[in-house]
């Protein structure tokens, strides 16, 4: 009864109690922990690039920028794909899927968003980076949320460029060009999406059958899915090795990309024989997991580098 008293004698409480639950929607629609990840490519590039040390001031643009341009996208996406979210169970929640932000609301935020990273990187870092942005946000939202994602179970490969811009990005912010080093860092990303997202649409396949979604766990059988799996992961590891001659690397990147590339490709193997062996538990997560901890292990090993 206190509580409910001061509740009423303090009008301020009841903007406080609004304004928390309305600001971790909006921040919830940005999808943080995808941004997090973009963000562990984009520092390391930047450090790959200068040789060193960036400039302070430009890393945090840069990553401002780039914060923006992640959010907005991921905005944009979650208006667009709010019917078969809230179909989901995994993203059934979202603000967008439950109504808790409207369609308005939502598309004004993520263009206001899409807007600012833009402008804020061709204001403080360069034209090319903002163009690289653009170019992500646009091809995220267009070309796979709405041309890809519900078409083609090969949606996360082409789809996943958007996800490799951010070493693009980072490259370009600190030389102003590109070369090929930074293509080869886009590649890696680029073969490391599909071993790194089959294993979690594995997991929750009935999901994305259920609204709809022709993911590759949904159209074809697990144990093609884990060969494709395993594909990538060779093709992906690889892929880490060229960079040793392309980019000048040190002994620290190339054993890192050694060891923490057999041991994923072994993850791969592993999840085949729990496939063969007919598993009720398959346990795909654990190269989810895995994937996420190599992708921070291998650009935390470039960012390194250049200081040996």
């Amino acid at each position: 009864m206190s509580a409910q008293l001061n509740d009423l004698n303090n009008p301020e409480s009841d903007v406080a109690n609004w304004i928390t639950p309305t600001w971790r929607a909006y921040l919830a629609l940005t999808k943080p922990r995808i941004i997090e990840l973009l963000l562990v490519t984009t520092i390391p590039t930047m450090f790959l690039a200068a040789g060193g040390f960036p400039e302070l001031a430009l890393v945090c643009w840069t990553l401002l920028g780039g914060t923006l341009a992640a959010g907005g996208a991921n905005v944009l996406n979650c208006f667009l794909d709010r019917d078969i979210d809230a179909l989901m169970h995994r993203t059934a929640h979202r603000p967008s899927a439950t109504g808790q932000i409207s369609g308005t609301k939502t598309i004004l935020f993520g263009l206001v968003l899409s807007t600012l990273s833009v402008v804020a990187l061709a204001l403080t870092v360069n034209l090319l980076a903002a163009a690289l942005a653009a170019f992500a946000i646009g091809f995220y939202v267009i070309g796979y949320t709405l041309l890809l994602k519900r078409r083609t179970s090969q949606n996360i490969v082409w789809g996943g460029a958007a996800g490799c811009m951010p070493v693009l990005i980072g490259w370009s912010a600190v030389t102003g060009s590109l070369s090929w080093a930074p293509v080869v860092l886009f590649l890696i990303v680029f073969f490391w999406t599909p071993p790194h997202y089959w294993p979690l649409s594995l997991r929750y396949k009935e999901d994305y059958a259920a609204a709809g979604v022709p993911m590759l766990p949904v159209t074809e059988t697990p144990h093609e899915v884990a060969k494709q799996i395993i594909v990538y992961s060779w093709v992906m590891v690889a892929t880490t090795l060229v960079l040793i001659p392309v980019a000048n690397m040190n002994w620290l990147y190339s054993v890192v990309a050694v060891s923490s590339g057999a041991l994923f490709i072994y993850e791969a193997y592993a999840l085949r024989a729990r496939v063969r062996k007919d598993l009720d538990e398959l346990n795909p997560m654990r190269l989810f997991h895995w994937s996420i901890t190599y992708l921070s292990l291998v650009f935390l090993a470039i960012g390194i580098d250049p200081f040996i």
